[in-house]
């Protein structure tokens, strides 16, 4: 890596493999590019496109695997390379030139809700620490602050920036408490003998290469994966007849979900989107039984969008442990009754292993298991009790159970999902995080081995006013979880974080909850890091 002084970089950014958001994004692209540019002047470097604007597609992101691979080939290997994104991006556009990329790379995100920038960060982020590839990440949301300017020159003048993660330590250093360990114990073992499947209908969901987990470092675990198409799931929504499909849909009423009904399928959540997604639930489950699954994912996007509606109501009800029964369509007898039927969005392996751990755990400690993954999606510093707080705001496009909502399925709305990703629509299934105390938690590949990063918070109750702003800011059809990890800046989160979902879970306990997890995740193999304020219990 050259570290002569820089005077030019290359810049690239990633898109969507759908136009329509492409273009919705592009303004919020060409803003950050504008002021990057500036930025990188006012260090004496010139910042340049490696590609041209294409007018006729109106934007300027790479958009497919293909098109990024023939972009790198114009790109000198040594030259120092910023990829920077205002919007969500598939990491695999542009992973293959980046893998084999000899230069510095900085990878920038815009601090905006507005659309998920920085989840698209972080997801290319994880995915560069599972290759190995050394890169440097900043963020802004004006690129003018200090902080900013001041990493950028470490950049600039050393081809790498230091952040500082001293809120990390590894589980390896602490002593454990003596009942917890055998109660892990208890609990790998039983694990590691009858095995764990999980069932992942079609795999590398929106690019996320951070997302996939090899058998290869999965198997010694105890997880192995039961690879099902999606195709597969929509031939079971066939045979779900119309009454099965309209009694669950009925038992979301009798609870109170409100449903935002309209009437033009373009645009609007409609009856018959809903009674698609009924069918949908209930042949998962089935599904998840036939192949014995302990838990599922869904890609839910490419391919499934453009045959059925949206999963996102189906996997918030999975998550849940209150939810519709689905009976066996033999035997009559009802499928994972009174459990969560554990569901990871978008086929984050990462997620469905760390969910099928919590699910062993919280159910052992007689709590309740039911568990999601967020988007680190943004935030902003807020007031609470007295003290100035980050809170940040995690957003999952509905896979969120109700019972992690303010008044369960009665504070709970299902609204259409944004026609420019969903042509078929499907509704969401949203509402305001519950306050409370919680364990999260995030698994990662790195090194050719799994991790895990582990932390306490709160998810706070903000008063109406900032809740609808922050909606406002973000997208106002998912739920809204405003979130403070104990013991962790903001910086601190970003930097270190290796992925673009966090799973949360309630804790009664949770010092206690997270001691038996980190415990048990241990005594499967997986290295253990313990972050920000945490007292083992």
């Amino acid at each position: 890596m050259s570290l002569l002084p820089m005077k030019d970089a290359v810049l690239i950014t990633s898109g969507d493999l759908r136009e329509s958001a492409n273009r919705a994004c592009w303004p919020a692209q060409q803003e950050l590019e504008r002021r990057l540019i500036e930025r990188f002047a006012a260090e004496g470097v010139v910042l340049r496109r490696a590609v041209a604007v294409t007018p006729e597609r109106g934007h300027g992101f790479v958009s497919s695997q293909r098109e990024g691979m023939d972009i790198f080939t114009e790109i000198d290997p040594t030259a120092n390379l910023v990829f920077a994104t205002a919007a969500w991006q598939y990491s695999h556009h542009v992973l293959p030139g980046l893998r084999s990329h000899r230069g510095p790379i900085l990878t920038v995100a815009n601090w905006s809700g507005q659309w998920p920038g920085l989840v698209g960060l972080l997801n290319l982020n994880g995915s560069l620490v599972k290759t190995g590839q050394p890169f440097s990440s900043l963020w802004s949301e004006h690129f003018d602050d200090a902080w900013f300017i001041e990493r950028l020159h470490e950049w600039v003048t050393t081809g790498h920036v230091d952040h500082r993660v001293s809120h990390v330590r590894s589980l390896d250093d602490v002593k454990l408490p003596p009942r917890q360990a055998e109660q892990a114990a208890a609990l790998a073992e039983r694990l590691l003998r009858k095995k764990i499947i999980l069932g992942v209908f079609d795999e590398g969901c929106m690019g996320m290469y951070n997302a996939i987990v090899d058998d290869e470092i999965l198997n010694p675990l105890g997880f192995f994966k039961e690879r099902l198409s999606q195709s597969t799931l929509v031939a079971k929504m066939k045979t779900v007849d119309e009454a099965e499909a309209a009694k669950t849909l009925q038992w979301l009423r009798d609870r109170g979900v409100h449903l935002s009904l309209g009437s033009d399928d373009a645009t609007e959540l409609t009856e018959s989107q809903l009674l698609t997604q009924c069918r949908m639930y209930i042949a998962s489950v089935r599904l998840a039984k036939e192949f014995g699954c302990d838990a599922i994912g869904i890609q839910y996007q490419q391919g499934l969008k453009d045959s059925v509606p949206a999963s996102d109501l189906v996997e918030g009800l999975l998550n849940n442990r209150e939810r519709p029964p689905v009976l066996d369509e033999h035997t009559g007898v009802e499928l994972y009754a009174g459990a969560p039927l554990p569901h990871f969005n978008e086929v984050d392996e990462c997620a469905g292993v760390d969910a099928v751990i919590t699910n062993l755990c919280w159910t052992a400690l007689g709590q309740d298991p039911s568990t999601t993954l967020h988007d680190l999606r943004w935030g902003a510093s807020y007031p609470v009790e007295g003290r100035d707080e980050f809170v940040w705001v995690l957003q999952i496009s509905g896979a969120a159970p109700a019972n992690h909502f303010l008044n369960g399925y009665a504070g709970a709305t299902s609204d259409r999902q944004p026609p420019m990703y969903f042509p078929l629509g499907g509704g969401t299934l949203k509402g305001i995080g519950r306050p409370g105390r919680i364990v999260w938690s995030r698994v990662f590949v790195e090194g050719g081995a799994l991790h895990i990063d582990l932390g306490v918070g709160s998810v706070v109750e903000l008063p109406p006013a900032e809740a609808s702003r922050r909606w406002s800011q973000t997208t106002s059809q998912w739920p809204l979880v405003s979130a403070i990890f104990d013991g962790i800046s903001r910086d601190a989160m970003m930097a270190r974080h290796r992925a673009n979902h966090v799973n949360i879970v309630y804790a009664e306990k949770p010092e206690e909850a997270l001691t038996l997890k980190a415990a048990m995740c241990q005594r499967l193999g997986l290295h253990v890091h313990l972050c920000g304020s945490v007292q083992l219990g």
